[in-house]
């Protein structure tokens, strides 16, 4: 019987993105589409990216 192995969740693997270093960047959820009928503050402050804090890189860590 096959081995049975972990596989990594694409819903995840598609909105983050980890860097040389080890940290894990993601972006601001909601800045994806309809973006239209959003004020203009809510769409320049999903434009930065950000960090995933240490106790979620844990989390998402097995499924990455």
């Amino acid at each position: 019987m096959a081995k049975k192995t972990q596989r990594t969740h694409k819903g995840t693997a598609k909105v983050c993105n980890v860097r040389p270093g080890g940290t894990v960047k993601i972006g601001h959820p909601g800045t994806r589409h309809n973006t239209g009928k959003k004020n203009a503050a809510s769409n320049r402050s999903g434009r930065n990216a950000s960090l995933l804090s240490k106790s979620d890189m844990k989390r998402l860590k097995d499924i990455m």
